[in-house]
Protein backbone atom coordinates (compact mmCIF):
# COMPACT_ATOMS: atom_id res chain seq x y z
CA UNK A 1 0.00 0.00 0.00
CA UNK A 2 1.06 3.41 -0.81
CA UNK A 3 2.59 4.91 3.15
CA UNK A 4 2.97 8.51 1.85
CA UNK A 5 0.33 10.99 1.60
CA UNK A 6 -0.14 14.05 0.00
CA UNK A 7 -0.85 17.36 1.99
CA UNK A 8 -4.41 17.04 3.44
CA UNK A 9 -5.26 13.59 2.38
CA UNK A 10 -5.36 10.41 4.93
CA UNK A 11 -2.95 7.77 3.85
CA UNK A 12 -4.32 5.24 2.41
CA UNK A 13 -4.89 1.50 4.42
CA UNK A 14 -4.73 -1.98 3.32
CA UNK A 15 -7.99 -3.41 3.16
CA UNK A 16 -8.71 -5.21 6.13
CA UNK A 17 -10.65 -7.61 5.14
CA UNK A 18 -10.53 -9.51 1.33
CA UNK A 19 -13.36 -11.83 0.02
CA UNK A 20 -11.88 -13.82 -2.96
CA UNK A 21 -15.17 -14.74 -4.93
CA UNK A 22 -16.33 -16.40 -7.85
CA UNK A 23 -18.02 -19.81 -8.93
CA UNK A 24 -17.05 -23.37 -7.95
CA UNK A 25 -13.93 -24.56 -9.23
CA UNK A 26 -13.13 -20.61 -10.02
CA UNK A 27 -9.59 -20.95 -8.00
CA UNK A 28 -10.58 -18.84 -4.38
CA UNK A 29 -9.01 -21.62 -2.32
CA UNK A 30 -5.72 -21.59 -4.13
CA UNK A 31 -5.72 -17.75 -4.58
CA UNK A 32 -6.68 -16.75 -1.45
CA UNK A 33 -3.99 -19.10 0.38
CA UNK A 34 -1.09 -17.72 -1.67
CA UNK A 35 -2.60 -14.17 -1.28
CA UNK A 36 -2.75 -14.33 2.35
CA UNK A 37 0.38 -15.85 2.46
CA UNK A 38 2.13 -12.70 0.03
CA UNK A 39 0.22 -10.57 2.65
CA UNK A 40 1.28 -12.12 5.68
CA UNK A 41 -2.22 -12.65 7.21
CA UNK A 42 -4.77 -15.29 8.34
CA UNK A 43 -6.69 -17.21 5.72
CA UNK A 44 -10.23 -18.99 6.42
CA UNK A 45 -11.91 -21.03 3.60
CA UNK A 46 -15.92 -20.49 2.85
CA UNK A 47 -16.09 -24.35 2.92
CA UNK A 48 -15.33 -24.51 6.65
CA UNK A 49 -18.51 -22.61 7.57
CA UNK A 50 -20.70 -24.88 5.70
CA UNK A 51 -23.15 -26.95 7.62
CA UNK A 52 -22.71 -30.91 7.15
CA UNK A 53 -26.80 -30.74 5.86
CA UNK A 54 -25.69 -27.97 3.03
CA UNK A 55 -22.87 -30.40 2.40
CA UNK A 56 -24.96 -33.51 2.06
CA UNK A 57 -27.15 -31.27 -0.57
CA UNK A 58 -23.87 -30.48 -2.65
CA UNK A 59 -22.96 -33.82 -2.76
CA UNK A 60 -25.94 -35.45 -3.96
CA UNK A 61 -26.12 -32.58 -7.05
CA UNK A 62 -28.78 -30.57 -5.33
CA UNK A 63 -28.22 -26.52 -5.13
CA UNK A 64 -28.34 -24.83 -1.95
CA UNK A 65 -31.18 -21.70 -1.93
CA UNK A 66 -30.82 -18.28 -0.21
CA UNK A 67 -32.09 -20.41 2.71
CA UNK A 68 -29.83 -22.79 3.02
CA UNK A 69 -27.07 -19.99 2.30
CA UNK A 70 -28.20 -17.65 4.80
CA UNK A 71 -26.33 -19.08 7.95
CA UNK A 72 -23.35 -19.89 6.23
CA UNK A 73 -23.34 -16.37 4.80
CA UNK A 74 -23.65 -15.24 8.77
CA UNK A 75 -21.18 -17.92 9.94
CA UNK A 76 -18.88 -16.04 7.61
CA UNK A 77 -19.88 -12.76 8.42
CA UNK A 78 -19.55 -13.17 11.92
CA UNK A 79 -16.04 -14.35 11.56
CA UNK A 80 -15.26 -10.84 9.73
CA UNK A 81 -16.73 -9.46 12.62
CA UNK A 82 -13.84 -10.86 14.84
CA UNK A 83 -10.86 -10.43 12.45
CA UNK A 84 -12.14 -6.96 12.20
CA UNK A 85 -12.58 -6.30 16.11
CA UNK A 86 -8.86 -7.51 16.30
CA UNK A 87 -7.74 -4.88 13.78
CA UNK A 88 -6.16 -7.96 11.93
CA UNK A 89 -5.92 -8.16 7.96
CA UNK A 90 -7.45 -11.92 7.06
CA UNK A 91 -8.52 -12.87 4.00
CA UNK A 92 -11.51 -15.28 3.30
CA UNK A 93 -13.28 -16.56 -0.20
CA UNK A 94 -16.76 -17.31 -0.60
CA UNK A 95 -18.59 -17.81 -3.66
CA UNK A 96 -20.88 -14.51 -2.82
CA UNK A 97 -22.77 -15.14 -6.00
CA UNK A 98 -25.29 -12.48 -5.37
CA UNK A 99 -25.27 -8.87 -4.29
CA UNK A 100 -27.66 -9.48 -1.32
CA UNK A 101 -24.54 -12.14 -0.24
CA UNK A 102 -22.19 -9.95 -0.35
CA UNK A 103 -23.96 -7.05 1.37
CA UNK A 104 -24.17 -9.86 4.34
CA UNK A 105 -20.63 -10.24 4.08
CA UNK A 106 -19.85 -6.92 3.83
CA UNK A 107 -22.15 -5.13 6.56
CA UNK A 108 -21.80 -1.61 6.84
CA UNK A 109 -17.86 -1.99 6.63
CA UNK A 110 -16.31 0.26 4.01
CA UNK A 111 -12.56 -2.14 4.56
CA UNK A 112 -14.59 -5.21 2.89
CA UNK A 113 -12.44 -5.88 -0.76
CA UNK A 114 -14.31 -7.89 -2.99
CA UNK A 115 -11.80 -10.00 -5.29
CA UNK A 116 -13.71 -11.37 -8.42
CA UNK A 117 -12.31 -14.20 -10.16
CA UNK A 118 -13.82 -14.50 -13.25
CA UNK A 119 -14.07 -17.01 -15.77
CA UNK A 120 -14.84 -19.69 -18.77
CA UNK A 121 -17.63 -21.72 -17.94
CA UNK A 122 -15.90 -24.62 -20.29
CA UNK A 123 -12.41 -24.01 -18.38
CA UNK A 124 -13.94 -24.17 -15.14
CA UNK A 125 -15.96 -27.01 -15.79
CA UNK A 126 -12.77 -29.12 -16.59
CA UNK A 127 -11.26 -27.93 -13.37
CA UNK A 128 -14.21 -29.36 -11.56
CA UNK A 129 -14.26 -32.62 -13.28
CA UNK A 130 -10.09 -32.76 -12.46
CA UNK A 131 -10.76 -31.65 -8.51
CA UNK A 132 -10.58 -34.85 -6.15
CA UNK A 133 -12.00 -34.89 -2.42
CA UNK A 134 -14.40 -32.43 -2.98
CA UNK A 135 -17.96 -32.06 -1.81
CA UNK A 136 -19.10 -29.50 -4.63
CA UNK A 137 -21.03 -31.73 -7.68
CA UNK A 138 -19.47 -30.34 -10.87
CA UNK A 139 -23.22 -30.96 -12.24
CA UNK A 140 -24.42 -27.86 -10.32
CA UNK A 141 -21.75 -25.54 -12.02
CA UNK A 142 -24.48 -24.13 -14.36
CA UNK A 143 -26.70 -23.45 -11.05
CA UNK A 144 -24.06 -21.12 -10.15
CA UNK A 145 -23.31 -19.34 -12.95
CA UNK A 146 -26.92 -18.32 -14.03
CA UNK A 147 -26.75 -17.06 -9.96
CA UNK A 148 -24.22 -14.90 -10.55
CA UNK A 149 -24.49 -10.99 -10.22
CA UNK A 150 -21.61 -9.79 -11.75
CA UNK A 151 -20.04 -7.56 -8.40
CA UNK A 152 -20.05 -3.77 -8.36
CA UNK A 153 -16.90 -2.20 -7.34
CA UNK A 154 -15.20 -5.40 -6.80
CA UNK A 155 -11.60 -5.85 -8.13
CA UNK A 156 -11.62 -8.76 -11.04
CA UNK A 157 -9.15 -10.81 -12.42
CA UNK A 158 -9.71 -14.02 -15.53
CA UNK A 159 -8.82 -16.94 -14.10
CA UNK A 160 -7.10 -17.99 -17.37
CA UNK A 161 -4.02 -16.64 -15.61
CA UNK A 162 -1.51 -18.72 -13.15
CA UNK A 163 -1.93 -18.33 -9.58
CA UNK A 164 1.09 -16.72 -8.80
CA UNK A 165 0.60 -14.49 -11.75
CA UNK A 166 -3.63 -13.82 -10.41
CA UNK A 167 -1.91 -12.63 -7.05
CA UNK A 168 0.79 -10.06 -8.13
CA UNK A 169 -1.74 -8.75 -9.87
CA UNK A 170 -4.27 -8.75 -6.73
CA UNK A 171 -1.22 -7.01 -5.31
CA UNK A 172 -0.94 -4.33 -7.42
CA UNK A 173 -4.69 -3.63 -7.04
CA UNK A 174 -4.60 -3.27 -3.58
CA UNK A 175 -2.20 -1.11 -4.16
CA UNK A 176 -3.59 1.59 -6.12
Amino acid sequence: MNSTSTRGAAPRQKPAIIVVMGVSGAGKTTIGRRLAAALGCGFSDADEFHSAANIAKMKSGVALTDADRESWLRAIRGAIERRRSEGTMHVFTCSALKASYRRILAGDDSDVTFVHLRGDPDLIRSRLERRKHHFFDPALLPSQFAALEEPEGALVFDVRETPKRIVERILAALQR
